[in-house]
C-alpha cells in the first residue's frame, strides 16, 4: 500500500544508507582559512574591466535569450505531438542530457563558438518544453477546441484560438521562468571555455581573486534578482533582437571545413574502438571485441560512476526536502510579517539564482573534492526553489478561526495540507538533482560527468559519447520512477484548501 509516511520514511531511510557509504570527507587543510579570504572578496569586490565584464553579460545574456526563444517555438510544435509515444521518448532523451555535455560533443567540430553555445541550450530546453507545454495544454478545457475544430475551422485556426489562448497564461508565466534558467545555463557554460559569465567566475576562483570573482557573482546576481523587471513582452522582443544582432557579429560558419569535421565524428570518431579497426561493420569478431569494449567500460568506469552519481542524488533529494521544509516558513504570511519576510526571501533568491555548477565550485576551493560540497549546493539549491514554491502556495491557504499557532500551527495544520503539492515539487526536480549530480563530475567528484570529461580530455569520443548515453538512460530511469510514485500517491501541486 502506498501512503505518504511510507513513501517519506523509505526515502529517508534510503539517504541514510546511502550516508554511509558516500565521500564525506574534507580534505582542505585550512577550510576556515579559505572561508575567510572569500568573504574578504565578497566585501571589497573589484570590478576588473568593465569591457569584458560587459561583453562576457552580454553574451551570457544573449545566449540565454536566442536559445530559449528558438526552443520554445520548437517546444510548442512538439507539444502537438507529443502524445506519439516516439515524441515523448525523443524529448526524454533529448532533455536528459546536460547542457554542458551537449556542449562538449559541440565543441569537437563547432569549437568555442556562438553556435555550440546555442545548441546546447536549444536542443535540451527543446524537450523540456515540450513536455511541460504539453502539461499545460492537456490541462486545458478541450471543449473550444472541438467546437472550432467541427465548425470547418481548420485544427490550426482550432488550437490557436481555443487550446492555446487559454493555456497562453500559464505557457508565458513558463516561459519567463525558463528564460532564468536559461541565463544560469548559458552562465556556467562558461567553465568550458565559452564567453559568459562562468568563465570568468572559474579563472578568478582558480586563481584566488575573490575579490574579482565576488564582482562577477554579484553582476550575475543583479541580472536574475531584477528578471521580473525586464522580462515583459516588449522589453523581451527588443533585448531578443539586440542578442540576434549581437551573437550574428559572431557566427562564423566554416561549413565546408566543419561538415568534414561532423561527418568524420560521427561516422569514426563516436564508434566503439574495436569497430573503428575493422574492414566492414558487419565483421562479427569486430561486434565481439566491441561487447568486451563495453564491458571493461561498465565495470571499469560507469558502474563507479552510477553508484556515485546515485548515492550524491539520493542525498541531495532528501537534504533538499528537509531544507524546503525547515525554510518555507520564513517567507510565509502563516508565520513571520511582512518586514520579517524580506530577509528570508533575498537568501531564497540568492540560493536558487546560483546554479549548483558555481556553488559547488566555491565549495570545492574551501573543502576539497568530496561529495560533501556537492550534497550541501544541490541541497541548497533544490530546497531553495521548493521552499519558495511552497511559501507562496501557504498563501492560499483559509485558516480556521481555532487554528494553533507557533510550531503547533506548523506541525500539526499548515506542514499536512501542503505535504501532497511539497512531495510532488520534490519529485519533480529528482529528474534535474540527477542530472546535475552527473555533471558536477566535470569538477572532480567521481561520478558520471569525471567520467564523460576525462574521456573528452583523452580525445576518446566513443567512450565519452557511451557514458553520455548511460546517463540519459539513467535519468529517464528515475523521471519514469518519479513519474510513477507522483501517479500512486496521485500528487498534484495543489495545496489542500479545506
Amino acid at each position: 500500500m502506498w501512503t505518504l509516511n511510507r513513501v517519506s520514511s523509505g526515502f529517508l531511510f534510503l539517504a541514510l544508507i546511502c550516508l554511509c557509504f558516500a565521500d564525506l570527507e574534507i580534505i582542505t587543510a585550512d577550510p576556515w582559512g579559505e572561508l575567510g579570504r572569500i568573504a574578504q572578496g565578497f566585501v571589497s569586490p573589484s570590478f576588473f574591466s568593465w569591457y569584458e565584464l560587459l561583453v562576457s553579460l552580454l553574451n551570457t545574456l544573449a545566449f540565454a535569450l536566442v536559445g530559449v526563444a528558438i526552443s520554445s517555438v520548437f517546444g510548442l510544435l512538439l507539444a502537438q505531438c507529443f502524445q506519439h509515444r516516439l515524441v515523448r521518448i525523443g524529448c526524454a532523451f533529448i532533455r536528459s542530457i546536460h547542457e554542458i555535455f551537449w556542449a562538449l560533443l559541440f565543441l569537437q567540430f563547432f569549437g568555442l563558438s556562438t553556435l555550440t553555445g546555442l545548441l546546447a541550450i536549444i536542443i535540451p530546453f527543446s524537450g523540456i518544453f515540450a513536455k511541460v507545454y504539453a502539461e499545460i495544454l492537456e490541462e486545458s478545457d478541450r471543449a473550444p477546441n472541438d467546437a472550432l475544430t467541427h465548425q470547418a475551422q481548420g485544427s490550426f485556426s482550432a488550437f490557436l484560438y481555443a487550446r492555446l489562448a487559454q493555456a497562453w497564461p500559464q505557457v508565458v508565466s513558463y516561459t519567463r521562468y525558463r528564460l532564468e534558467c536559461g541565463i544560469r545555463s548559458s552562465a556556467i557554460l562558461g567553465f568550458i571555455g565559452l564567453p559568459t559569465l562562468g568563465f570568468h567566475l572559474e579563472s578568478f576562483f582558480s586563481e584566488g581573486e575573490y575579490d574579482q570573482a565576488a564582482a562577477v557573482l554579484y553582476v550575475f546576481f543583479f541580472v536574475i534578482a531584477s528578471l521580473r523587471f525586464w522580462s515583459h513582452r516588449r522589453s523581451l522582443l527588443l533585448l531578443l533582437l539586440v542578442a540576434v544582432v549581437w551573437l550574428s557579429t559572431q557566427l562564423n560558419l566554416y561549413l565546408s571545413t566543419q561538415t568534414d569535421l561532423i561527418w568524420r565524428f560521427l561516422s569514426y570518431d563516436i564508434l566503439p574502438e574495436p569497430l573503428k579497426g575493422a574492414e566492414t561493420l558487419w565483421q562479427l569478431e569486430a561486434w565481439y571485441a566491441t561487447w568486451d569494449w563495453a564491458s571493461f567500460l561498465i565495470q571499469q568506469q560507469v558502474a563507479e560512476g552510477v553508484w556515485n552519481t546515485l548515492l550524491l542524488t539520493m542525498i541531495s533529494l532528501v537534504g533538499s526536502g528537509i531544507l524546503a521544509l525547515v525554510m518555507y516558513p520564513f517567507i510565509s504570511p502563516l508565520f513571520l510579517n511582512k518586514g520579517s519576510r524580506y530577509l528570508s526571501h533575498f537568501l531564497l533568491v540568492v540560493l536558487r539564482s546560483i546554479p549548483e555548477l558555481m556553488l559547488v565550485f566555491v565549495l570545492l576551493i574551501m573543502m576539497g573534492p568530496s561529495m560533501v560540497p556537492a550534497i550541501v549546493a544541490l541541497s541548497l539549491h533544490n530546497g531553495a526553489i521548493i521552499a519558495h514554491l511552497i511559501g507562496n502556495a501557504s498563501r492560499n491557504l483559509k485558516l480556521r478561526q481555532d487554528a494553533p499557532k507557533g510550531i503547533n500551527l506548523y506541525s500539526y495544520e499548515v506542514t499536512p495540507r501542503l505535504y501532497r503539492p511539497f512531495l510532488a515539487f520534490l519529485f519533480y526536480r529528482w529528474e534535474v538533482i540527477l542530472r546535475e549530480s552527473a555533471i558536477l563530475g566535470i569538477l572532480g567528484v567521481h561520478t558520471l560527468g569525471f567520467y564523460v570529461d576525462s574521456a573528452f580530455e583523452e580525445l576518446r569520443f566513443d567512450r565519452a559519447l557511451f557514458l553520455i548515453l548511460v546517463t540519459a538512460l539513467l535519468n529517464i530511469l528515475v523521471d519514469t520512477l518519479s513519474r510513477g510514485i507522483r501517479r500512486k500517491l496521485r500528487l498534484n501541486a495543489l495545496p489542500d484548501m479545506r
